[in-house]
């Protein structure tokens, strides 16, 4: 086969490995008096192969790790209708088959046979490699994981139609390229150059781990569950004071829902610019996502927040329904008011005018969610879940009176105080 009779799964961004052993499975057995060159090809892949496999945390078989990677990120037409949704019906299926027919014939291709009349020693390394605890740096190991588990699927394929199907049920369950293997994203560059990059590791947070504020989090799911589900939802706004919890909550329905095609991106102030050119990105693909904005606020002089309000509601172009904005502040109202904005009228005949823009940002979310400092019951109820979590063995009498002493010099009563309480006994051993 040649690269350049794939229709669909082609142009990849790592291509140089699969055309150069793509040139030797078309030509090492027909001229042998270039062995001597080809060999050294065969030990670059090899190179290579292993080189992916640190990188990525592959194990296995890497050469079918290699392929697997290449399809399962390949954002093609047939991969983004396929994502989430699973088998699609057209022209387009003739296509991907016809592509995936190339691929397993390069998964059956007999590589131990071309190594051995090429003189390459020790091509078993990377036919069944053994990998290492050490984390990837590009995959954490439930991504690693699915991507070799597919890869060794495909090799119990009969035909291009069960690899296929395979393929298939993949995109369906867990999507395609970057959103599909991943659950949250940042934002890096600006304007048109703005790019969504994969976090690559997001704490596995749990809102059952999240102690208290049960209505809270009873709110924040509905609201969620509704646009997970394609039901109407609102944008959502969670405010109050420092330590409880709010950015723990938007992490927990990332890893709660990102099963279900949830995708959350994570947006700074300075990026407001970028906001339409990210959706832009996002809004045609059948993930729904979540643009996080940790810490919200604003000072009299910033005028971000215009952009944020044209983009929820007021814009000329509709946002998109598979876009929600959720938002973590310390502050009710988002943007900082002075007695000048009501008192000084004489500085401005519109005054309430410009109270009543600064104002209307928070109006754009229709959910608001306030989280309070807990009260020192329910701090000492954190505390005494936090350290049975962590296995700390003490008694609830000099635990708590330890954790009251902890809080009274670090911050006060939060949920962030009594963790770093917690880390504090840990770290004493």
């Amino acid at each position: 086969m040649k690269t350049e009779e794939l229709i669909l799964y082609r142009d990849f961004p790592d291509g140089g490995l699969l055309k150069d052993m793509v040139r030797l499975m078309e030509n090492a057995a027909d001229t042998p008096q270039e062995e001597e060159a080809f060999g050294d090809i065969l030990y670059s892949c090899m190179r290579r192969l292993l080189e992916m496999a640190g990188k990525y945390g592959f194990y296995g078989n890497l050469w079918h790790c290699y392929l697997t990677d290449l399809l399962v990120n390949d954002e093609n037409s047939y991969s983004r209708a396929c994502e989430i949704r699973g088998p699609v019906e057209g022209s387009i299926n003739r296509a991907a088959l016809h592509d995936i027919a190339l691929f397993k014939e390069l998964f059956d291709h007999d590589l131990n046979g071309m190594a051995q009349r090429l003189g390459v020693r020790d091509f078993d390394l990377v036919l069944s490699y053994e990998g290492n605890a050490q984390e990837s740096r590009v995959y954490n190991t439930r991504i690693r994981d699915r991507i070799c588990g597919l890869a060794q699927r495909f090799r119990t394929a009969g035909t291009p139609e069960e690899m296929k199907d395979m393929l298939t049920d993949f995109y369906r369950e867990y999507g395609v390229g970057r959103f599909g293997l991943h659950k949250a994203f940042r934002i890096v560059g600006e304007g048109r150059d703005a790019a969504i990059e994969p976090i690559l590791n997001i704490a596995h947070v749990k809102l059952e781990d999240l102690i208290g504020y049960d209505l809270q989090k009873k709110k924040l799911l509905e609201n969620t569950e509704a646009f997970v589900s394609g039901r109407r939802a609102n944008n959502c706004l969670l405010f109050g004071d420092a330590g409880t919890g709010k950015s723990s909550c938007i992490k927990a329905i990332a890893n709660a829902y990102y099963d279900r095609g949830l995708r959350i991106i994570e947006l700074y102030k300075h990026q407001f610019k970028c906001l339409n050119d990210v959706i832009a990105q996002i809004k045609n693909r059948n993930y729904k996502f979540i643009i996080y904005m940790d810490d919200l606020s604003f000072e009299e002089f910033e005028v971000e927040y215009k952009y944020l309000k044209a983009v929820i509601e007021g814009g000329l172009e509709k946002k998109p329904q598979n876009v929600l904005i959720y938002a973590t502040s310390n502050r009710r109202h988002l943007i900082r008011e002075s007695f000048r904005d009501k008192a000084e009228r004489d500085e401005e005949l519109h005054t309430n005018d410009t109270v009543q823009e600064k104002l209307s940002l928070v109006s754009r979310f229709g959910v608001t969610i306030y989280f309070g400092s807990p009260d020192k019951r329910l701090f000492e109820e954190i505390v005494e879940g936090l350290a049975r979590r962590s296995g700390i063995d003490m008694p609830k009498e000099e635990l708590f009176l330890q954790a009251n002493r902890w809080e009274l010099s670090h911050g006060g009563l939060s949920g962030r105080t009594a963790q770093q309480f917690v880390d504090y006994l840990l770290g004493r051993g």
